[in-house]
Parts: structure tokens; sequence; C-alpha cells
């Protein structure tokens, strides 16, 4: 099932617990190292895992209607940019859609960018894929002021240091058209990712480092309210969304929680 709403989920007694004894931070030494290394780890896991880890995102057109806004008009062009593309898991299933899109799509990776200049649907009329760290790079580099219809944010922000989150914001916010949304879904409070965090992976409040020095925040939807209007934005849509995987044959329930949202710029 699914379910969307404002709240965020209720922990069991048990998760409480656990949560409350899980207070000791890695150590600054480390903390910067992962700062540091960020573009090398994220590197590194496209080299182990290819392009098969992340399952290809049918559901965007689904959940943002944004995206199918080329659909009533067929002379009507949308523009759009995938900040954090990774291999292309949202971008292709776009295109094949057979969508009137153009897209400008970057990652950090230099690696994942690779993956999609290498995708058989890549094609340079429809797609510019570049390299950039969207806390340092200007997009005004690659993508002309107030020309996006939409910016795509999914599970990319989770993976960028909380102080430095501001900054992502505040570039796209350059690119983007005025009365046009960023499309916004990630790791929300208290998913099932967060509760499996092992003592010793935690690098500050909702924010934890993986066994191959990735990172992750969890977001509340106050946080990231916060974060886009600070920087400008008016909050179109925040929720949670709730949602729990079954596996019968071993009788498990696991609650996956996303923040799923929509910010516009003035």
């Amino acid at each position: 099932f699914q379910r969307k709403g404002h709240s965020a989920r209720t922990l069991s007694p048990e998760e409480t617990e656990r949560l409350a004894k899980d207070q000791v931070l890695v150590s600054e030494f480390k903390q910067l190292k992962l700062e540091k290394e960020a573009q090398k780890n994220w590197d590194l896991f496209y080299k182990r895992n290819s392009t098969n880890f992340f399952k290809d995102r049918h559901w965007t057109t689904r959940e943002f209607q944004e995206l199918k806004a080329c659909w009533e008009c067929a002379d009507q062009k949308l523009t759009i940019l995938e900040a954090g593309c990774g291999v292309g898991n949202c971008l292709f299933p776009l295109f094949e859609e057979d969508l009137n899109i153009f897209a400008y799509a970057c990652d950090f990776s230099p690696r994942a960018v690779e993956y999609v200049k290498n995708n058989a649907l890549y094609s340079a009329d429809r797609c510019k894929v570049f390299l950039c760290d969207l806390t340092e790079d200007d997009l005004l580099e690659n993508i002309p002021a107030d020309s996006v219809d939409v910016v795509m944010l999914i599970f990319v922000l989770s993976a960028i240091h909380p102080d430095k989150m501001h900054l992502v914001l505040k570039n796209i916010y350059k690119v983007l058209k005025p009365g046009k949304c960023v499309l916004f879904r990630d790791y929300g409070l208290y998913d099932h990712a967060m509760l499996r965090f092992k003592p010793g992976s935690k690098l500050g409040e909702n924010f934890y480092v993986r066994q191959d020095g990735t990172r992750s925040y969890f977001f509340t939807a106050e946080f990231l309210s916060q974060l886009f209007r600070a920087e400008g934005y008016e909050q179109v849509v925040n929720e949670y969304v709730q949602r729990e995987t079954v596996n019968r044959k071993e009788d498990l329930h696991v609650p996956r929680v996303f923040l799923q949202s929509k910010f516009k710029k003035p």
C-alpha cells in the first residue's frame, strides 16, 4: 500500500530505543575525509554496480503531472534538468514515452555521465549531459538562465552534506523559469534504510554513511521546507509518502518513507 500525508512515520518502541542508543558520531577526521572523497566514492559505486543497481523510474509521470505537459500540446516542447542524473534511470524512461522533451542532465560521477552517453537511447539532439558538482560548478556554464521548465531532484540532495544543500538550490534557481517547479523526491525520516544503519555510521542528525563511503540524509518536511524557502522558492506540495513492502515468503514488512514535494520559483 501507499499513502501520502503531512505526518511522519511513528516508530515502534523497539525502533525508538535503538535510535536513542545510537548517538556516537563518526570522528571529525573521518567526516572531513568522506566529504573530500565524495566524488571518488560515488564513482567507485558506479564502477562496482554499472547501470544495474537502481531500477528505472517509470513512476515519475504518474506522480508529477508537470512531466506530461507536452502530451497535451503536440507542439509544446518541455525543457527539463535532471540534477544528479546517475546513469539515467529517470531520464531514459521519459524518452521512451516519446515525450517532446529536451533534457539537460548532470552528475557528480564521471563514470555515470559516460554511462548516460553510451546508452542506446541517448541522443545529443534530445539531451545535453555534463559533469557537475552542484555545490561548486555554476550551471550557467552549460544552461541558459531562466530556460528550464522543470528541474528533477530525485534521490540526489540526500547524498550531499546538509551544510551544502542550500548551494544546490541556489544553483538550480538560476536556470529555472519563473513560475516553474523543482520536482523533489528523496528519503524521508524513519525510512527502513535509516533504521538499518549499524552503530558507528552516524554523521549527524538524520545523516549517515554507508559501508562504501556514500552518505545519505533522511528529510523531515519541516527541514526541506525551510531549506527551499530560504533560497526564495514557494512551497506547492510537501508531503510524506509511506509505503510498505511485503515479502510474503519470509513474512517481512519493510516500511519505506519518502518525501515528495514541489517548490516553485516565483
